[in-house]
């Protein structure tokens, strides 16, 4: 039987960021149920980093993150980890309102925003309908994340420290023995002192086996589309396009369009695949706000977004078991927040300092703590 000082439950971003930051210190195995890393949510991200737009301390969490995108250590990545986007803010009439007070509070934060007319709506974005636009803003500060750069970087910097990342291994029952914890999987017995819930959307039922009170934690559907853009516009250089409510968003996504409803459907934690109605609710905002008439849906699918009751991540030891350990209700910002709460992470189970971004930006990390839930 293989013996681990931490065991993490979950091969997706979340688990795979806690073990690059924690394996120098510790003797790590990842474990995943699926027969590939990353199949579930980190898979099917829209691959978008923005710093504003969020919840206050999403939004903490993207600026800490934001230094280590922009510096990865030395052969983290052999290309940038994100590339900038931009974003087009817009509105319809009967949210005029409403568009100039976001404009105001984003303008406090980001000084470079540039209010834009109709006709240079158009002009940066010339997909978008006239008839829809009643007034944008351009925010820089959008960028696409290289996803699968980020992931194999955690993953091959864990494996240089020893990591074990174990796929097909679901885990079938858990028992404490002594000191540790004996895991069945899939793949046979697993010791483990520490075992990290970082399962995603299938986190609660993790604790439930374990016999550890879940979180609340609840798996949302979200739906995406991609369809082919006009002839001569340039993907590349197009920027995405949000509306003011998020009732939808629009990016290029390899050499097409990504729309998505911006659905959040509580389900079930599954293999999710996206319904009809929200396919069909996606193609509709692209020939509301843009001039593509959708003759074909190139792709579908849908995602998973885990939240917390408070819609805060669920980061610490749990109040019933000092040796079960959450890492999970990251909701859709889980790949953009990942050096930060994997690193966060990291510093908790080893009882060390918070990383230098958390003292740095003042964000106190008990607003994650899961016994707020208590």
């Amino acid at each position: 039987m293989r013996n681990y000082d931490i065991v993490i439950i979950g091969g997706g971003i979340a688990g795979l960021s806690l073990a690059y930051f924690l394996s120098p210190h510790r003797s790590v195995a990842v474990l995943e149920r699926e027969e590939a890393i990353g199949y579930h949510s980190t898979g099917r991200s829209a691959a978008e980093f923005v710093l504003r737009y969020n919840a206050a301390e999403i939004c903490q969490l993207a600026t800490i993150s934001k230094g280590f995108f922009d510096r990865p250590p030395e052969g983290f990545s052999d290309v940038p980890l994100l590339r900038q986007r931009g974003g087009v803010m817009i509105a319809s009439a009967e949210k005029l309102q409403r568009f100039e007070k976001l404009l105001a509070e984003e303008r406090a934060f980001t000084p470079e925003i540039e209010r834009l007319t109709k006709d240079e709506a158009i002009a940066r974005v010339p997909i978008l309908k006239a008839e829809y636009v009643a007034a944008a803003f351009y925010d820089p500060n959008f960028w696409d994340i290289e996803v699968e750069n980020l992931l194999q970087g955690y993953v091959k910097g864990a494996r240089r420290n020893g990591c074990e990342i174990l796929e097909r291994q679901e885990i079938l029952g858990a028992q404490h023995d002594g000191p540790a914890w004996l895991l069945r999987t899939a793949g046979g017995e697993i010791g483990a002192k520490i075992v990290v819930n970082a399962a995603g959307a299938w986190a609660d039922p993790i604790a439930t086996l374990f016999r550890v009170k879940p979180a609340g934690i609840v798996p949302h559907r979200r739906t995406a589309i991609t369809v082919d853009l006009p002839a001569g516009v340039d993907a590349a250089n197009l920027p995405e396009i949000n509306e003011i409510d998020e009732d939808f968003y629009m990016k290029p996504e390899g050499g097409r369009l990504l729309a998505s409803p911006a659905d959040a459907t509580p389900c079930e934690a599954s293999d999710v695949q996206p319904e009809e109605i929200d396919v069909a609710w996606a193609a509709h905002y692209v020939e509301e706000a843009t001039t593509i008439k959708v003759q074909r849906i190139a792709k579908s699918w849908a995602g998973l977004r885990s939240f917390s009751p408070d819609r805060l991540p669920v980061i610490g030891f749990g109040a019933e078991r000092p040796d079960f350990f959450w890492l999970a209700g990251q909701g859709g910002y889980g790949i953009l927040t990942s050096p930060a709460l994997g690193a966060l992470a990291a510093s908790l189970l080893t009882d060390t300092a918070p990383p230098e971004g958390f003292r740095a930006d003042g964000l106190d990390s008990s607003v994650f703590d899961p016994r707020r839930f208590r």
